[in-house]
């Protein structure tokens, strides 16, 4: 039985076997190598039995784990966390992340920081296969006094547009991304700084379909980029 509490033992207490799998083993945070040892380490003859509110520490990902009643899950109580973390190469055009989104999380935040680029470029954005059904405005306010403001977009576009920057010594993109991986539309809601003189701008867009995505890509607008890091943080739910 999980959740025995706690028990003072004094000199010459007699430690039963209850008391150690009850005040030791189900309430304390096990190490594994892998999940599939921590798998393999209850329910056998002469295993333990997963009880509700075990900690089980696994090194391969170093992640911690709490046992639920039913299933492991990831213990977690932060509002963002690290999915994937991918390095930009060496004078690409473009940039695939794979495995970035999935069912655990229903939105992302991606952010792009660090690298170069060959020229004041922007960001493009395309999911997954689709090369057309995107949607997206952009309003850019430039650098002057007083501002001026700029407005551009697409309807059924091969990728939603504005949505990060690269510079000869920087590239930066901050990007939302809602229902990625649900069979629902995929909206993205994008703001930054953009190339040369145009200053700062927001962009909001979707894909209109329901296609379930689990990969993004990137792609400058025109010359290429090298370095930098290209990170994916899901909301928990």
């Amino acid at each position: 039985m999980a959740g025995a509490g706690s028990k003072l033992f004094t000199a010459g207490s007699v430690l039963t076997a209850a008391q150690v799998n009850t005040y030791l083993m189900d309430q304390t945070i096990m190490r594994f190598a892998t999940t599939t040892a921590r798998d393999d380490a209850f329910g056998g003859a002469g295993e333990a039995t997963l009880a509700e509110g075990m900690f089980a520490y696994v090194d391969a990902n170093d992640t911690l784990y709490y046992y639920t009643g039913s299933a492991w899950a990831e213990y977690n109580r932060s509002g963002l966390t690290l999915v994937k973390s991918q390095t930009i190469g060496t004078a690409v055009s473009s940039v695939q992340v794979t495995d970035a989104f999935s069912s655990t999380y229903d939105n992302y935040l991606v952010i792009v920081g660090g690298g170069s680029a060959t020229a004041d470029v922007t960001l493009n954005l395309t999911f997954g296969s689709t090369t057309t059904g995107y949607k997206w405005v952009t309003e850019i306010v430039t650098w002057d006094s007083p501002q001026a403001t700029n407005e551009t977009g697409g309807n059924n576009a091969a990728n939603i547009g504005y949505v990060g920057a690269s510079s000869t010594t920087s590239i930066g993109a901050h990007i939302t991304i809602l229902n990625p991986n649900l069979a629902e539309n995929t909206f993205v809601i994008a703001d930054g700084v953009f190339d040369g003189d145009n200053g700062g701008g927001w962009t909001r867009g979707l894909v209109d379909n329901t296609t379930q995505y689990t990969d993004f890509t990137l792609t400058t607008s025109s010359g290429t980029m090298t370095g930098g890091t290209i990170r994916v943080y899901g909301y928990r739910n």
